[in-house]
Protein backbone atom coordinates (compact mmCIF):
# COMPACT_ATOMS: atom_id res chain seq x y z
CA UNK A 1 0.00 0.00 0.00
CA UNK A 2 1.21 3.51 -0.67
CA UNK A 3 2.26 5.81 1.90
CA UNK A 4 -1.19 6.93 3.46
CA UNK A 5 0.40 10.22 4.71
CA UNK A 6 1.98 11.77 1.65
CA UNK A 7 -0.41 13.16 -1.01
CA UNK A 8 2.19 13.15 -4.21
CA UNK A 9 5.83 14.42 -4.54
CA UNK A 10 5.17 18.25 -5.16
CA UNK A 11 6.76 20.32 -2.32
CA UNK A 12 4.20 23.18 -0.73
CA UNK A 13 6.98 25.44 -2.12
CA UNK A 14 5.76 24.16 -5.84
CA UNK A 15 2.00 25.46 -5.01
CA UNK A 16 3.66 29.18 -5.22
CA UNK A 17 3.92 28.30 -8.85
CA UNK A 18 0.25 27.35 -9.67
CA UNK A 19 0.71 25.41 -13.05
CA UNK A 20 3.86 23.21 -11.94
CA UNK A 21 1.70 22.36 -9.13
CA UNK A 22 -1.62 21.02 -11.03
CA UNK A 23 0.81 19.75 -13.66
CA UNK A 24 2.76 17.50 -11.14
CA UNK A 25 0.31 16.82 -8.77
CA UNK A 26 -0.95 12.87 -8.42
CA UNK A 27 -3.96 11.59 -5.93
CA UNK A 28 -1.75 8.26 -5.16
CA UNK A 29 -5.01 7.10 -4.06
CA UNK A 30 -4.25 4.11 -1.83
CA UNK A 31 -6.35 0.47 -2.49
CA UNK A 32 -7.32 0.68 1.26
CA UNK A 33 -7.57 3.25 3.80
CA UNK A 34 -9.41 2.99 7.17
CA UNK A 35 -8.88 6.94 8.64
CA UNK A 36 -8.68 5.51 11.81
CA UNK A 37 -6.24 2.91 11.70
CA UNK A 38 -3.99 4.89 8.59
CA UNK A 39 -4.19 8.16 10.22
CA UNK A 40 -4.55 8.43 14.29
CA UNK A 41 -3.59 4.90 15.40
CA UNK A 42 -0.17 5.37 12.95
CA UNK A 43 0.19 9.11 14.16
CA UNK A 44 0.19 7.84 17.76
CA UNK A 45 2.94 4.91 17.37
CA UNK A 46 5.37 6.88 15.12
CA UNK A 47 4.84 10.89 15.67
CA UNK A 48 2.35 11.25 18.40
CA UNK A 49 1.63 15.05 19.62
CA UNK A 50 -1.39 17.26 20.27
CA UNK A 51 -4.12 16.68 18.21
CA UNK A 52 -7.15 18.52 20.18
CA UNK A 53 -7.62 21.38 22.51
CA UNK A 54 -11.07 21.67 23.94
CA UNK A 55 -12.29 24.85 26.44
CA UNK A 56 -15.84 24.85 27.13
CA UNK A 57 -17.61 28.84 27.62
CA UNK A 58 -16.84 28.38 31.59
CA UNK A 59 -13.00 28.42 30.52
CA UNK A 60 -12.81 24.52 31.42
CA UNK A 61 -10.01 22.86 28.65
CA UNK A 62 -9.16 19.60 28.11
CA UNK A 63 -5.86 18.56 25.77
CA UNK A 64 -5.84 15.50 23.56
CA UNK A 65 -2.70 13.51 22.18
CA UNK A 66 -2.80 11.51 18.96
CA UNK A 67 -2.54 8.22 21.55
CA UNK A 68 -4.92 9.52 23.35
CA UNK A 69 -7.54 9.31 20.57
CA UNK A 70 -6.41 6.34 19.49
CA UNK A 71 -6.44 4.52 22.53
CA UNK A 72 -10.52 6.24 23.42
CA UNK A 73 -11.66 5.32 20.17
CA UNK A 74 -10.32 1.64 20.45
CA UNK A 75 -12.59 1.51 23.29
CA UNK A 76 -15.50 2.71 21.77
CA UNK A 77 -15.21 0.59 18.67
CA UNK A 78 -14.94 -2.63 21.12
CA UNK A 79 -18.37 -0.93 22.61
CA UNK A 80 -20.02 -0.84 19.18
CA UNK A 81 -18.65 -3.92 18.03
CA UNK A 82 -19.65 -6.25 21.14
CA UNK A 83 -22.99 -4.95 20.21
CA UNK A 84 -23.39 -6.28 16.78
CA UNK A 85 -22.30 -3.07 15.13
CA UNK A 86 -20.38 -4.05 11.97
CA UNK A 87 -18.53 -2.74 8.76
CA UNK A 88 -21.15 -0.75 6.75
CA UNK A 89 -24.00 -0.01 8.91
CA UNK A 90 -24.87 3.45 9.78
CA UNK A 91 -24.23 5.45 13.07
CA UNK A 92 -26.06 8.65 14.04
CA UNK A 93 -23.88 10.82 15.36
CA UNK A 94 -25.55 14.26 16.91
CA UNK A 95 -22.83 15.57 19.25
CA UNK A 96 -21.97 19.08 19.78
CA UNK A 97 -18.23 20.56 19.66
CA UNK A 98 -17.33 18.08 22.12
CA UNK A 99 -14.12 15.86 22.57
CA UNK A 100 -16.53 12.88 22.16
CA UNK A 101 -17.40 14.03 18.57
CA UNK A 102 -13.57 13.02 17.70
CA UNK A 103 -13.97 9.60 19.54
CA UNK A 104 -17.16 8.83 18.27
CA UNK A 105 -16.38 9.75 14.63
CA UNK A 106 -13.03 7.92 14.65
CA UNK A 107 -14.20 4.83 16.53
CA UNK A 108 -16.54 4.44 14.57
CA UNK A 109 -14.53 4.89 10.91
CA UNK A 110 -12.31 1.71 12.84
CA UNK A 111 -15.01 -0.82 12.35
CA UNK A 112 -15.59 0.21 9.36
CA UNK A 113 -19.03 1.55 10.08
CA UNK A 114 -20.26 4.71 8.63
CA UNK A 115 -20.90 7.73 11.30
CA UNK A 116 -24.11 10.30 10.58
CA UNK A 117 -22.92 13.74 11.57
CA UNK A 118 -26.19 15.37 13.06
CA UNK A 119 -26.43 19.02 14.63
CA UNK A 120 -27.92 19.14 17.91
CA UNK A 121 -30.81 21.91 16.49
CA UNK A 122 -32.89 18.87 14.20
CA UNK A 123 -35.98 18.40 15.70
CA UNK A 124 -37.49 14.79 16.43
CA UNK A 125 -39.15 15.16 13.25
CA UNK A 126 -35.90 15.76 11.51
CA UNK A 127 -34.10 12.67 13.67
CA UNK A 128 -37.49 10.48 12.59
CA UNK A 129 -36.62 11.11 8.75
CA UNK A 130 -33.09 10.11 9.15
CA UNK A 131 -32.85 7.13 11.29
CA UNK A 132 -35.75 5.55 8.75
CA UNK A 133 -33.94 6.39 5.94
CA UNK A 134 -30.59 5.51 6.88
CA UNK A 135 -31.98 2.41 8.71
CA UNK A 136 -29.56 3.55 11.57
CA UNK A 137 -28.47 0.54 13.33
CA UNK A 138 -26.87 3.27 16.22
CA UNK A 139 -27.44 6.61 17.76
CA UNK A 140 -24.90 8.65 20.20
CA UNK A 141 -26.16 12.26 21.83
CA UNK A 142 -26.15 13.44 24.95
CA UNK A 143 -28.73 12.79 27.27
CA UNK A 144 -30.51 15.33 27.16
CA UNK A 145 -31.61 15.00 23.57
CA UNK A 146 -32.53 11.10 23.69
CA UNK A 147 -36.32 12.46 24.02
CA UNK A 148 -36.17 13.27 20.22
CA UNK A 149 -35.50 9.43 19.43
CA UNK A 150 -38.42 8.39 21.34
CA UNK A 151 -40.81 7.90 18.24
CA UNK A 152 -37.37 5.76 16.65
CA UNK A 153 -35.65 4.48 19.82
CA UNK A 154 -37.20 1.18 19.27
CA UNK A 155 -35.46 0.50 15.98
CA UNK A 156 -32.16 1.49 17.01
CA UNK A 157 -30.48 -1.79 18.08
CA UNK A 158 -27.42 0.45 19.63
CA UNK A 159 -27.86 3.70 21.85
CA UNK A 160 -25.33 5.49 23.71
CA UNK A 161 -25.73 8.81 25.95
CA UNK A 162 -23.76 11.23 26.96
CA UNK A 163 -25.10 10.80 30.81
CA UNK A 164 -28.04 8.55 31.90
CA UNK A 165 -30.68 7.90 29.81
CA UNK A 166 -33.12 5.65 30.19
CA UNK A 167 -33.17 2.82 27.53
CA UNK A 168 -29.45 3.81 26.68
CA UNK A 169 -26.06 2.53 27.66
CA UNK A 170 -23.79 5.60 29.08
CA UNK A 171 -21.03 6.39 27.49
CA UNK A 172 -18.82 6.59 30.53
CA UNK A 173 -19.83 3.44 31.85
CA UNK A 174 -19.39 1.58 28.56
CA UNK A 175 -15.76 2.84 27.96
CA UNK A 176 -14.81 1.84 31.34
CA UNK A 177 -15.26 -1.85 30.55
CA UNK A 178 -13.64 -1.92 26.81
CA UNK A 179 -11.02 -3.24 25.64
CA UNK A 180 -7.88 -0.73 23.93
CA UNK A 181 -7.45 -3.61 21.76
CA UNK A 182 -8.40 -3.46 18.43
CA UNK A 183 -8.35 -5.02 14.95
CA UNK A 184 -9.64 -1.98 12.70
CA UNK A 185 -11.86 -3.19 9.70
CA UNK A 186 -10.29 -3.58 6.22
CA UNK A 187 -11.84 -0.42 4.32
CA UNK A 188 -11.07 -0.32 0.80
CA UNK A 189 -11.28 3.12 -1.41
CA UNK A 190 -14.67 2.49 -2.57
CA UNK A 191 -16.33 1.92 0.63
CA UNK A 192 -18.71 4.27 2.22
CA UNK A 193 -17.38 5.91 5.08
CA UNK A 194 -19.62 8.47 6.26
CA UNK A 195 -23.04 9.90 5.22
CA UNK A 196 -24.26 13.98 5.51
CA UNK A 197 -27.79 15.01 4.80
CA UNK A 198 -27.73 18.02 2.71
CA UNK A 199 -30.96 19.97 1.81
CA UNK A 200 -32.43 20.36 -1.03
CA UNK A 201 -34.32 22.39 -3.35
CA UNK A 202 -37.81 19.99 -3.03
CA UNK A 203 -38.22 17.43 -0.77
CA UNK A 204 -36.35 15.89 2.32
CA UNK A 205 -32.66 16.46 2.83
CA UNK A 206 -30.59 14.16 0.85
CA UNK A 207 -27.95 12.07 2.56
CA UNK A 208 -24.81 12.13 0.44
CA UNK A 209 -22.41 9.12 0.86
CA UNK A 210 -18.93 9.50 0.73
CA UNK A 211 -15.93 7.21 0.23
CA UNK A 212 -13.33 6.28 2.04
CA UNK A 213 -11.08 7.64 -0.87
CA UNK A 214 -12.86 11.23 -0.03
CA UNK A 215 -11.44 11.01 3.46
CA UNK A 216 -8.38 10.68 2.24
CA UNK A 217 -8.59 12.94 -1.30
CA UNK A 218 -9.48 16.08 1.58
CA UNK A 219 -6.06 16.04 2.80
CA UNK A 220 -5.14 18.07 -0.18
CA UNK A 221 -7.19 21.35 0.80
CA UNK A 222 -5.78 21.48 3.92
CA UNK A 223 -2.18 21.06 2.70
CA UNK A 224 -2.51 23.95 -0.51
CA UNK A 225 -5.46 26.21 1.02
CA UNK A 226 -5.09 25.59 4.80
CA UNK A 227 -1.64 25.34 5.06
CA UNK A 228 -1.50 23.18 7.95
CA UNK A 229 1.86 21.70 9.11
CA UNK A 230 2.85 19.46 11.75
CA UNK A 231 2.02 20.67 15.58
CA UNK A 232 -0.13 23.76 13.98
CA UNK A 233 -3.03 24.45 15.66
CA UNK A 234 -6.74 25.57 13.55
CA UNK A 235 -9.34 26.89 14.33
CA UNK A 236 -12.61 25.41 12.13
CA UNK A 237 -15.66 26.98 13.63
CA UNK A 238 -18.38 24.94 11.31
CA UNK A 239 -21.09 22.89 13.05
CA UNK A 240 -20.46 19.36 13.13
CA UNK A 241 -23.15 18.53 11.11
CA UNK A 242 -21.41 20.19 8.36
CA UNK A 243 -19.47 18.34 5.96
CA UNK A 244 -16.85 21.15 6.30
CA UNK A 245 -16.19 20.50 9.81
CA UNK A 246 -15.39 16.76 8.71
CA UNK A 247 -12.87 18.46 6.12
CA UNK A 248 -11.45 21.11 8.41
CA UNK A 249 -11.54 20.13 11.85
CA UNK A 250 -10.88 16.25 11.94
CA UNK A 251 -9.69 14.60 8.63
CA UNK A 252 -7.88 17.22 6.81
CA UNK A 253 -6.00 18.66 10.16
CA UNK A 254 -5.24 15.67 11.52
CA UNK A 255 -4.26 13.94 8.37
CA UNK A 256 -1.79 16.75 8.61
CA UNK A 257 -0.37 16.30 12.18
CA UNK A 258 -1.65 19.07 13.08
CA UNK A 259 -4.10 19.84 16.11
CA UNK A 260 -7.89 21.06 16.49
CA UNK A 261 -8.78 23.67 18.59
CA UNK A 262 -12.72 22.69 19.83
CA UNK A 263 -14.64 25.79 21.68
CA UNK A 264 -18.03 24.86 22.84
CA UNK A 265 -19.55 28.06 23.57
CA UNK A 266 -21.81 30.48 22.25
CA UNK A 267 -20.86 32.63 19.64
CA UNK A 268 -19.48 36.13 21.02
CA UNK A 269 -17.57 38.35 18.82
CA UNK A 270 -15.70 40.02 21.45
CA UNK A 271 -14.05 36.97 22.75
CA UNK A 272 -12.87 35.46 19.44
CA UNK A 273 -9.42 36.99 19.30
CA UNK A 274 -9.20 36.40 22.87
CA UNK A 275 -9.79 32.59 22.36
CA UNK A 276 -7.12 32.78 19.38
CA UNK A 277 -4.25 34.38 21.43
CA UNK A 278 -4.57 32.08 24.09
CA UNK A 279 -4.80 28.51 22.18
CA UNK A 280 -1.98 29.70 20.15
CA UNK A 281 -4.30 29.24 16.78
CA UNK A 282 -2.32 29.56 13.51
CA UNK A 283 -5.17 28.72 11.19
CA UNK A 284 -8.36 30.00 11.42
CA UNK A 285 -11.45 28.97 9.07
CA UNK A 286 -14.64 30.53 9.63
CA UNK A 287 -17.74 31.54 7.80
CA UNK A 288 -17.66 35.37 6.64
CA UNK A 289 -20.17 36.30 8.17
CA UNK A 290 -18.20 35.46 11.58
CA UNK A 291 -15.69 37.01 10.09
CA UNK A 292 -17.41 40.43 9.66
CA UNK A 293 -18.69 40.44 13.33
CA UNK A 294 -15.42 40.11 14.48
CA UNK A 295 -13.15 42.42 12.62
CA UNK A 296 -16.79 44.99 13.31
CA UNK A 297 -15.04 44.50 17.16
CA UNK A 298 -11.25 44.97 16.18
CA UNK A 299 -10.00 48.90 16.36
CA UNK A 300 -7.24 50.04 14.18
CA UNK A 301 -5.00 47.34 14.55
CA UNK A 302 -5.54 43.90 16.52
CA UNK A 303 -3.11 41.57 18.27
CA UNK A 304 -3.76 38.24 16.42
CA UNK A 305 -1.08 35.99 18.33
CA UNK A 306 0.09 33.02 16.59
CA UNK A 307 -2.74 33.75 13.70
CA UNK A 308 -0.63 33.66 10.70
CA UNK A 309 -3.68 32.74 8.18
CA UNK A 310 -7.00 32.99 8.00
CA UNK A 311 -9.67 31.52 5.25
CA UNK A 312 -13.39 31.24 4.79
CA UNK A 313 -15.84 29.11 3.00
CA UNK A 314 -19.33 28.09 2.77
CA UNK A 315 -20.34 31.41 1.63
CA UNK A 316 -19.58 33.99 -0.37
CA UNK A 317 -16.86 36.79 1.01
CA UNK A 318 -17.53 40.07 1.31
CA UNK A 319 -14.23 41.92 -0.71
CA UNK A 320 -15.32 45.13 1.74
CA UNK A 321 -15.05 42.78 4.73
CA UNK A 322 -11.72 40.77 3.44
CA UNK A 323 -10.06 44.05 3.08
CA UNK A 324 -11.19 45.48 6.36
CA UNK A 325 -9.86 42.44 8.05
CA UNK A 326 -6.53 42.89 5.85
CA UNK A 327 -6.32 46.09 6.98
CA UNK A 328 -6.43 45.94 11.00
CA UNK A 329 -4.77 42.26 11.52
CA UNK A 330 -2.10 42.55 8.34
CA UNK A 331 -3.90 38.86 7.47
CA UNK A 332 -5.91 38.35 4.15
CA UNK A 333 -8.69 36.03 4.05
CA UNK A 334 -8.67 33.35 1.00
CA UNK A 335 -11.72 31.99 0.15
CA UNK A 336 -12.26 28.26 -1.22
CA UNK A 337 -15.27 27.16 -2.71
CA UNK A 338 -16.49 23.46 -1.83
CA UNK A 339 -20.08 21.45 -1.47
CA UNK A 340 -21.43 18.87 0.61
CA UNK A 341 -20.68 16.57 -2.73
CA UNK A 342 -17.75 17.41 -3.31
CA UNK A 343 -15.83 19.37 -0.75
CA UNK A 344 -13.20 21.90 -1.38
CA UNK A 345 -12.51 21.75 -5.65
CA UNK A 346 -11.91 25.70 -5.71
CA UNK A 347 -8.48 26.95 -3.74
CA UNK A 348 -6.94 30.41 -3.45
CA UNK A 349 -3.69 29.62 -2.62
CA UNK A 350 -1.43 30.88 0.38
CA UNK A 351 1.43 31.66 -2.29
CA UNK A 352 -0.15 33.43 -5.28
CA UNK A 353 -2.35 36.63 -4.93
CA UNK A 354 -5.52 36.56 -3.59
CA UNK A 355 -8.74 38.05 -5.78
CA UNK A 356 -11.45 39.40 -3.01
CA UNK A 357 -14.89 38.17 -4.03
CA UNK A 358 -13.60 35.07 -6.35
CA UNK A 359 -14.08 31.67 -5.26
CA UNK A 360 -10.06 30.88 -6.49
CA UNK A 361 -8.48 28.59 -9.19
CA UNK A 362 -9.62 24.65 -9.47
CA UNK A 363 -7.69 22.84 -6.77
CA UNK A 364 -4.97 20.50 -7.50
CA UNK A 365 -6.36 17.10 -9.25
CA UNK A 366 -9.30 18.36 -10.22
CA UNK A 367 -11.13 19.82 -13.45
CA UNK A 368 -13.72 22.65 -12.50
CA UNK A 369 -14.67 24.23 -14.94
CA UNK A 370 -17.76 26.53 -16.36
CA UNK A 371 -19.68 24.54 -19.03
CA UNK A 372 -23.02 25.29 -21.03
CA UNK A 373 -26.00 22.49 -21.28
CA UNK A 374 -23.91 20.16 -23.55
CA UNK A 375 -20.90 19.94 -21.50
CA UNK A 376 -18.86 22.21 -23.39
CA UNK A 377 -16.38 24.02 -21.82
CA UNK A 378 -17.01 27.69 -22.18
CA UNK A 379 -14.56 30.43 -22.51
CA UNK A 380 -13.54 33.23 -20.01
CA UNK A 381 -16.48 35.68 -19.40
CA UNK A 382 -19.18 33.44 -20.32
CA UNK A 383 -21.55 32.35 -17.30
CA UNK A 384 -22.56 29.07 -17.18
CA UNK A 385 -22.36 25.71 -14.78
CA UNK A 386 -19.99 25.39 -13.03
CA UNK A 387 -19.14 21.45 -13.03
CA UNK A 388 -16.21 19.01 -12.01
CA UNK A 389 -14.67 16.61 -14.34
CA UNK A 390 -15.22 12.67 -13.52
CA UNK A 391 -13.71 10.77 -12.02
CA UNK A 392 -12.18 12.60 -8.96
CA UNK A 393 -11.90 10.79 -5.18
CA UNK A 394 -13.49 14.06 -3.74
CA UNK A 395 -17.01 13.15 -5.05
CA UNK A 396 -19.61 11.58 -3.42
CA UNK A 397 -21.00 7.48 -4.12
CA UNK A 398 -24.10 8.90 -4.54
CA UNK A 399 -27.37 10.14 -2.90
CA UNK A 400 -28.31 7.36 -0.35
CA UNK A 401 -31.20 5.41 -2.24
CA UNK A 402 -32.26 7.95 -4.75
CA UNK A 403 -29.81 6.61 -7.90
CA UNK A 404 -32.17 8.93 -10.14
CA UNK A 405 -31.13 12.41 -8.16
CA UNK A 406 -27.77 10.95 -8.20
CA UNK A 407 -27.96 10.53 -11.73
CA UNK A 408 -29.26 13.65 -12.62
CA UNK A 409 -26.00 15.60 -11.50
CA UNK A 410 -23.82 14.32 -14.42
CA UNK A 411 -23.99 15.06 -18.20
CA UNK A 412 -21.38 14.03 -20.66
CA UNK A 413 -19.23 16.19 -22.83
CA UNK A 414 -17.19 16.07 -25.92
CA UNK A 415 -14.08 15.59 -23.59
CA UNK A 416 -16.31 13.29 -20.75
CA UNK A 417 -18.34 13.52 -17.90
CA UNK A 418 -18.98 16.59 -15.93
CA UNK A 419 -20.52 16.37 -12.33
CA UNK A 420 -23.31 19.51 -12.65
CA UNK A 421 -22.81 21.75 -8.85
CA UNK A 422 -25.83 23.38 -9.13
CA UNK A 423 -24.11 26.46 -9.26
CA UNK A 424 -23.35 28.86 -11.57
CA UNK A 425 -20.15 30.83 -12.15
CA UNK A 426 -18.14 32.17 -15.10
CA UNK A 427 -14.15 32.27 -15.27
CA UNK A 428 -11.94 35.34 -16.11
CA UNK A 429 -8.62 34.94 -18.56
CA UNK A 430 -6.26 33.51 -15.67
CA UNK A 431 -8.54 30.89 -14.76
CA UNK A 432 -10.07 32.60 -11.43
CA UNK A 433 -13.75 31.52 -10.74
CA UNK A 434 -16.45 33.76 -9.60
CA UNK A 435 -19.73 33.24 -8.33
CA UNK A 436 -22.63 34.07 -10.10
CA UNK A 437 -26.13 31.77 -8.22
CA UNK A 438 -27.76 28.57 -7.77
CA UNK A 439 -29.09 26.88 -10.52
CA UNK A 440 -31.73 25.54 -8.28
CA UNK A 441 -33.32 27.09 -5.16
CA UNK A 442 -31.37 25.96 -1.92
CA UNK A 443 -30.52 28.69 -0.01
CA UNK A 444 -27.24 29.67 1.94
CA UNK A 445 -27.63 31.40 4.58
CA UNK A 446 -24.08 31.96 6.67
CA UNK A 447 -23.16 28.75 5.84
CA UNK A 448 -25.96 26.35 6.36
CA UNK A 449 -27.72 25.38 3.05
CA UNK A 450 -31.60 25.18 3.66
CA UNK A 451 -33.86 23.60 1.55
CA UNK A 452 -37.21 25.71 0.72
CA UNK A 453 -39.24 22.83 0.91
CA UNK A 454 -38.50 22.31 4.71
CA UNK A 455 -39.77 25.48 5.59
CA UNK A 456 -42.78 25.73 3.17
CA UNK A 457 -44.10 22.58 4.81
CA UNK A 458 -43.82 23.84 8.54
CA UNK A 459 -45.36 26.70 7.78
CA UNK A 460 -48.22 25.34 5.81
CA UNK A 461 -49.05 23.39 9.32
CA UNK A 462 -50.03 26.76 11.18
CA UNK A 463 -53.53 27.40 10.62
CA UNK A 464 -53.25 30.81 9.31
CA UNK A 465 -51.66 30.36 6.39
CA UNK A 466 -53.33 29.19 2.97
CA UNK A 467 -50.38 28.81 0.68
CA UNK A 468 -46.47 30.27 1.19
CA UNK A 469 -43.92 30.15 -1.17
CA UNK A 470 -39.71 30.13 0.36
CA UNK A 471 -36.79 31.68 -0.88
CA UNK A 472 -33.35 33.39 -0.82
CA UNK A 473 -32.89 36.89 -0.01
CA UNK A 474 -29.91 39.19 -0.29
CA UNK A 475 -28.66 40.15 3.45
CA UNK A 476 -25.27 42.18 3.81
CA UNK A 477 -24.95 40.33 7.01
CA UNK A 478 -25.47 36.58 6.07
CA UNK A 479 -25.20 36.72 2.17
CA UNK A 480 -28.12 34.98 2.15
CA UNK A 481 -31.73 35.23 4.52
CA UNK A 482 -34.96 32.91 4.69
CA UNK A 483 -38.00 35.21 3.25
CA UNK A 484 -41.34 33.61 3.16
CA UNK A 485 -44.51 34.95 0.84
CA UNK A 486 -47.54 34.37 2.51
CA UNK A 487 -50.80 33.76 1.54
CA UNK A 488 -52.99 33.82 4.59
CA UNK A 489 -56.16 32.02 5.26
CA UNK A 490 -59.58 34.63 5.44
CA UNK A 491 -59.50 35.16 8.68
CA UNK A 492 -55.63 35.83 9.25
CA UNK A 493 -54.78 39.28 9.51
CA UNK A 494 -51.03 40.68 8.40
CA UNK A 495 -49.72 42.08 11.77
CA UNK A 496 -46.09 41.73 13.85
CA UNK A 497 -47.52 39.73 16.55
CA UNK A 498 -48.22 37.14 13.09
CA UNK A 499 -45.19 37.45 11.83
CA UNK A 500 -43.38 36.85 15.47
CA UNK A 501 -46.24 33.76 15.74
CA UNK A 502 -44.98 32.08 12.34
CA UNK A 503 -41.58 32.55 12.94
CA UNK A 504 -41.94 30.64 16.32
CA UNK A 505 -43.74 28.28 14.76
CA UNK A 506 -41.06 26.94 12.08
CA UNK A 507 -38.66 27.19 14.90
CA UNK A 508 -40.45 24.73 16.68
CA UNK A 509 -41.34 22.33 14.04
CA UNK A 510 -38.00 22.70 12.36
CA UNK A 511 -34.47 23.41 12.70
CA UNK A 512 -34.28 26.47 14.18
CA UNK A 513 -31.91 27.85 12.23
CA UNK A 514 -33.94 27.54 9.24
CA UNK A 515 -37.12 30.22 10.35
CA UNK A 516 -37.49 33.23 7.82
CA UNK A 517 -35.86 36.22 8.90
CA UNK A 518 -38.40 37.96 6.67
CA UNK A 519 -42.21 37.46 5.59
CA UNK A 520 -44.32 39.28 3.38
CA UNK A 521 -47.56 38.54 3.08
CA UNK A 522 -49.17 38.32 -0.45
CA UNK A 523 -52.56 37.73 -1.99
CA UNK A 524 -51.31 35.64 -4.19
CA UNK A 525 -48.02 33.74 -5.90
CA UNK A 526 -46.90 33.27 -9.22
CA UNK A 527 -47.66 29.55 -10.58
CA UNK A 528 -46.51 27.68 -14.09
CA UNK A 529 -49.56 26.52 -15.94
CA UNK A 530 -48.94 23.22 -14.27
CA UNK A 531 -49.88 25.00 -10.61
CA UNK A 532 -46.45 25.14 -9.40
CA UNK A 533 -44.94 28.10 -7.62
CA UNK A 534 -42.31 29.74 -9.55
CA UNK A 535 -40.13 30.47 -6.79
CA UNK A 536 -37.52 31.58 -9.33
CA UNK A 537 -39.42 34.48 -10.42
CA UNK A 538 -39.49 35.67 -6.47
CA UNK A 539 -36.19 35.12 -5.87
CA UNK A 540 -35.11 37.55 -8.60
CA UNK A 541 -37.48 39.99 -7.19
CA UNK A 542 -35.44 39.85 -4.37
CA UNK A 543 -32.17 40.12 -6.23
CA UNK A 544 -33.32 42.47 -8.63
CA UNK A 545 -30.66 45.34 -8.81
CA UNK A 546 -28.42 43.73 -6.64
CA UNK A 547 -24.26 43.89 -7.78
Amino acid sequence: MRDVWSVNEVSRETAENYDALRAGFDWRVPETFNFGADVIDRRAREQDGPALIWQDAAGSTQRYSYSDLSRLSNKLADVLRSRGIKKGDRVIVMLPRLPEWFIALIGIMKIGAVPIPCIEMLTARDIEYRVSNAEASAAICRAEHTAKFASVQDVIPVRIALGEAEGWLDWNGELAKASERLSPAVVRADDPAIMYYTSGSTGHPKAVVHASRAIYAWRVSAIYWLDLRPGEVIWCTADTGWSKAGTSIIFGPLSCGACAFFYDGPFVPSERLGLLRRHGVTVYCAASTELSRVVAEVGTRADMGRLRRVVTAGEAMNPVVAERWQEVTGIRIDEAYGQTEALMVALNYPGEDVRYGSMGRPSPGSDLDVIDAGGNRLPPGQEGDLALKVPNPQLMLGYWKEPDKTAACFVDGPDGRWYLTSDRAEKDAEGYLWYRGRSDDVINSAGYRIGPIEVENALAEHPLVLSCAVVASPDPERGEIVKAFVVLRREGEPSPDLTRALQDHVKSVTAPYKYPRAIEYVTELPMTITGKIRRRELRDREFAGRT
